[in-house]
């Protein structure tokens, strides 16, 4: 419920941050890195561990920023609730990625899953196709961006299930978070990104992200993983698009159509059968 609640908030302060998606990106797991470092050196003497498996958790890391780098530019360009849904095709990431890379053949339930999915997709784009021919287009590039993320958000929970057992929840934490840092640092520097000016109303944004959305959630999420297998983590994830969806209607004004809560109704149901065939 803890990762649930702050990952639910993470598009809400995005928004309020007003800055450009791989800047918060960067200052999100910048932050984060400030508690995490410190306390992982106070800590002392880890669980032994290998050096491939701290250069997995490095390569973890990346693969994470790269998901917020593109995942927070949706949030600037798409409805947050959009955003969180397709950002959120993560289950059939996996299972496409089980099937080519791990040879596990998907059953029916996966591919009924997936035809669910992508017909949600049609619809939630056909909706867009009702405003402006501007927003239409900034709204399908937010769009693109979200379900792009979702690949790299797959990477980095395949590549968490698969090396948590060899290390504590701090450890993995602290080697993820500082491959993240440093992935989006040398994105900002090479896309020109500004990383100073900003006001205050969105430093504090980027305060509440980087504690929130990503210290406290995704601690509580990779202790998760080291417990539950993916499968079951991120069907529980899910949880966040209804609470993303209700925050944004209430603090950023807005309501969702009635072809997009039946598009997003369709890729829910996907997702489920998509973590249904994980599960087998």
């Amino acid at each position: 419920m803890l990762a649930v609640g702050g990952i639910a908030w993470s598009a809400i302060f995005v928004r309020w941050a007003g800055i450009p998606g791989t800047a918060s990106g960067f200052y999100r797991v910048l932050i984060a890195a400030c508690v995490l470092v410190p306390w992982r050196f106070a800590r002392g003497a880890a669980q032994p561990f290998n050096r491939r498996a701290a250069l997995l958790a490095v390569a973890g890391g990346a693969f994470f920023a790269f998901d917020l780098a593109l995942w927070n530019t949706a949030v600037l360009r798409t409805q947050a609730a959009m955003a969180s849904l397709l950002g959120n095709n993560t289950p059939i990431v996996v299972g496409l990625a089980s099937w080519w890379i791990f040879k596990q053949r998907p059953s029916g339930a996966f591919w009924a899953g997936l035809l669910l999915s992508i017909a949600g997709c049609i619809v939630i784009v056909m909706a867009e196709f009702g405003r402006a021919p501007a927003s239409t287009a900034h709204s399908l590039s937010g769009d693109v961006f979200a379900l792009t993320a979702s690949v790299f958000f797959a990477a980095y929970l395949i590549t968490t299930e698969r090396i948590r057992e060899q290390m504590d929840t701090l450890t993995f934490n602290t080697l993820a978070i500082a491959g993240s840092v440093i992935t989006l640092l040398i994105v900002c520097l090479a896309l020109g990104v500004p990383l100073t000016g900003y006001p205050p109303h969105a430093w504090g944004a980027l305060v509440s992200l980087g504690l929130i959305s990503q210290l406290a959630a995704y601690f509580a999420l990779v202790y998760a993983l080291g417990h539950l297998p993916a499968t079951i983590t991120s069907l529980g994830l899910l949880a966040q698009v209804p609470c993303t969806a209700l925050l944004a209607m209430l603090l950023l004004g807005e309501p969702l159509t009635g072809w997009q809560i039946g598009g997003g109704g369709l890729v829910l149901c996907g997702i489920y059968l998509a973590n249904r065939f994980r599960a087998q």
